[in-house]
């Protein structure tokens, strides 16, 4: 989903705008102490699809199926993807929970991961530090023994009477449950799970990286975000890096149907991830709770 450019609009022009349009985002988010991009509104997400889960890398990519022959060095645990995706594996635990210390773990990986790939992230991974921080403070602070899991989280916090009422948010963000945190993380790890698959598996001569990565954010985040950050947000894309560019930065020193697979194996474990968490949200009515 682009944005059509008049063919007599000159490229100065865009030089200048994109920047501008990046840090009118960044500036109306401050005014607003972030609340906007995380509290996407009553009702705000189900589970998203776009085909079944999970990623069938080998049927919309045939070229992917060369990953099989060696391991490219990103994936390995010292790697730029396999540092990510080792917390995020073993956030699953065999009980069917997500651990919160090994999930935010991941996050913070993510972020390391996406911040590379240029201005539009710049917000989100910005938003994502601060909530995976006031995570952290409660999977480390006093009530440590109940912010084990998901599950174990939940069911305190809703013992103690600290959930929030559905679509109602919080005077101060700061004060927001766990479990509201937990969900507004959950909305952007589905973003950026989407954006890294479609950037591993879009066809060759297909819409480019930067079309594809809007695209996922109109669907996931868009529709609960105020008209001018959606603006804002389609300028700053114009920017986005290319698909090569993208690929290089996830896996670097590899050829690119190496990295492609790469690529699709990282955003086939955040899925996991997002899968995991979307069914035990759900399970608890906790979907509409931000």
């Amino acid at each position: 989903m682009g944005v059509a450019l008049h063919p007599q609009v000159p490229r100065r022009w865009f030089r200048h705008t994109i920047p501008l349009a990046v840090l009118a985002l960044l500036l109306y988010l401050c005014a607003r102490s972030l609340r906007s991009l995380s509290g996407y509104g009553p009702g705000a997400l189900s589970c998203i699809t776009e085909g079944s889960p999970p990623l069938q890398v080998r049927q919309q990519s045939g070229s992917l199926e060369a990953s099989e022959r060696e391991e490219p060095q990103c994936l390995d645990p010292q790697g730029m993807l396999g540092r990510m995706m080792g917390p995020f594996r073993a956030s699953l635990n065999s009980k069917g929970d997500v651990e919160l210390a090994q999930y935010l773990a991941g996050w913070r990986e993510l972020i390391k991961f996406l911040s590379p790939f240029g201005s539009i992230f710049a917000f989100a991974t910005s938003e994502a530090f601060t909530k995976v921080t006031a995570l952290e403070a409660r999977v480390q602070g006093p009530d440590a023994a109940q912010y084990k899991s998901l599950a174990a989280m939940v069911a305190w916090e809703r013992r103690a009477g600290l959930l929030e009422q559905p679509g109602i948010a919080p005077r101060d963000p700061a004060r927001s449950s766990g479990s509201r945190t937990t969900l507004l993380l959950h909305r952007a790890l589905r973003w950026s799970q989407l954006c890294l698959h479609r950037v591993a598996t879009g066809a060759l001569g297909g819409p480019d990286a930067g079309e594809q990565c809007n695209d996922a954010y109109g669907t996931v985040l868009g529709p609960h975000h105020p008209w001018l950050v959606r603006q804002a947000v389609r300028l700053a894309f114009l920017s986005f890096p290319g698909r090569g560019r993208l690929l290089e930065l996830a896996c670097p020193g590899t050829r690119e149907a190496e990295a492609r697979a790469a690529l699709a194996r990282a955003a086939g474990t955040l899925e996991e991830v997002y899968n995991r968490t979307q069914g035990l949200l759900a399970e608890r009515g906790l979907l509409q709770l931000a």
